[in-house]
């Protein structure tokens, strides 16, 4: 059963919805962007719906300034009193539970990690954002229009191992000054997030996470493409090193998880929890 409600935020009053179950173990979903609770597409409301039939209550809400909350929309950097009331009006509103998982995608899954500690038992961050400005409207990125270089370095490898691609570099079809930039760029290793980054922001709170954390990756997603550009070193320690963060990819350029990568996203945030 699905049911209204609404939790006080410092000065304000934020709307959210409990999608009720009897189990123990329960999922806070965090919009990200200026996305409300039912998410692009109303990809949030259905993940909610699959999740409570499985047995976990799902709470949704609407961050201050979006949707049906009042106040100020102050974006994801300050939304960490909404995380946190949302938190307590889950445990009210569901008593039974034990466990909580958060799950965020794009800027709510960095805000998730930018606002440490939370009252949470575990993390689900998908397609973090890594930019300094803001995510878009409906949590869609706005991202710069170039790639990020290891976009661009895929796209190189793979040309290269494709003989049409072959024959027309011996066509001279192909742009020499191009090709060597590319391949240049193949050469250069990952450097460390810049410090005072958002990048290395979200880098020091994952090396400081002792809750478990899953992170989900559209590998053609430009947001998700920047996330590992950026924490390139830190996510091939995580990798090399099984431990309490795990790291799954998706071979899509979904953002948002549309269509049938749902399904792929609803089965890891249930395993997630268990």
């Amino acid at each position: 059963m699905r049911r209204p409600l609404n939790f006080a935020c410092e000065n304000a009053v934020l709307a959210a919805t409990l999608d009720e179950a009897a189990g123990s173990t329960g999922l806070l979903i965090v919009s990200g962007g200026n996305e409300i609770r039912s998410g692009a597409h109303r990809g949030m409301a259905m993940l909610a719906q699959r999740s409570a039939a499985a047995g976990h209550p799902v709470f949704r809400f609407d961050r201050r300034g979006i949707g049906d909350s009042d106040g100020d929309n102050g974006g994801y950097r300050s939304s960490g009193p909404d995380i946190a009331a949302a938190l307590a009006a889950f445990r009210e509103a569901a008593p039974q539970l034990t466990r909580v998982v958060a799950f965020g995608n794009c800027d709510a899954a960095s805000a998730l990690l930018l606002h440490q500690p939370l009252a949470v038992d575990g993390l689900i961050l998908a397609n973090p954002w890594t930019y300094e400005d803001d995510c878009g409207d409906e949590g869609e990125a706005e991202e710069p229009a170039l790639p990020p270089a290891s976009a661009i370095r895929s796209r190189y490898l793979t040309r290269l191992k494709d003989p049409k691609s072959l024959l027309r570099l011996v066509k001279g079809e192909i742009d020499l000054k191009k090709l060597a930039r590319g391949l240049s760029a193949m050469r250069k290793k990952p450097a460390a997030p810049a410090f005072g980054s958002l990048a290395g922001e979200l880098d020091a709170t994952l090396a400081e996470m002792f809750c478990p954390v899953t992170i989900l990756l559209a590998t053609g997603d430009r947001t998700a493409q920047a996330f590992m550009e950026k924490l390139a070193p830190s996510l091939a320690h995580i990798e090399a090193n099984a431990g309490s963060i795990r790291i799954e990819r998706l071979a899509s350029p979904s953002h948002s998880f549309a269509g049938k990568d749902g399904e792929w996203l609803a089965e890891r945030i249930l395993a997630a929890l268990g």
